[in-house]
């Protein structure tokens, strides 16, 4: 572990910390640390800045509830740059959103990167913002039942395709019904995230069940 003595601040006794989602890893936002801060946030696993127009710190969540759960902090080469990998319990940005970095201002269409967060806000959009024409919102519109229907029919194309080793088949099967349990998600109320913290927790518990076997 690095002694945080070894933190380069600023002449102002600060140090820029980039705060990135754990699960999605995605940028959530930029805010400044001094060296209470920086203790405090290690000994509360909370992420506390220090804000630089009010000149004091400031507990994230501790008014609105939005708590940032520490899962590491990573000094960059130089030692005066942060990377603070969270947990959140709500919205990062005091605007209500999910990250504070939503302006793009450019995007090469050739190397964007496929995201289940970008087709899920995709889809979602199509059930907010109905489209003439557009398949998902069609589906939208014949509701649940409906949904419901081609998620079962997808299952069970994609247990014929596997079944007969068509890999190639079972590949384009499965992203229909990945595809379609996302609109099944949008319909319910479920979010990413929900499926990401129980998976999560699986995960851990999976674990548990190994150490404690590994100990018998």
């Amino acid at each position: 572990m690095l002694d945080i003595e070894k933190i380069k601040f600023d002449e102002k006794g600060l140090v820029p910390a980039i705060v990135v989602d754990n699960k999605t890893k995605k940028v959530l936002t930029l805010a400044y640390m001094n060296k209470e801060s920086l203790k405090i946030t290690m000994e509360k696993k909370l992420t506390c800045f220090y804000s630089r127009s009010r000149k004091e710190l400031w507990l994230k969540g501790e008014t609105s509830g939005n708590y940032q759960h520490v899962v590491s902090i990573t000094a960059d080469c130089d030692y005066d740059a942060l990377v603070v990998v969270v947990e959140k319990d709500g919205p990062a940005c005091h605007l209500g959103t999910d990250s504070c970095f939503n302006n793009r201002v450019y995007e090469n269409e050739e190397l964007k990167e496929f995201s289940y967060e970008a087709l899920f806000e995709l889809i979602k959009g199509r059930k907010t913002d109905k489209k003439e024409g557009s398949y998902t919102t069609y589906l939208f519109e014949k509701g649940l039942d409906k949904i419901l229907k081609k998620v079962g029919e997808e299952c069970t194309e994609v247990i014929i395709a596997a079944k007969a080793q068509d890999k190639k088949e079972t590949i384009y099967e499965i992203a229909d019904l990945c595809y379609h349990t996302l609109v099944l998600m949008i319909e319910a109320g479920i979010s990413l995230d929900d499926i990401f913290s129980e998976l999560s927790s699986r995960h851990v518990i999976d674990h548990k069940i190994k150490q404690e076997k590994m100990t018998k």
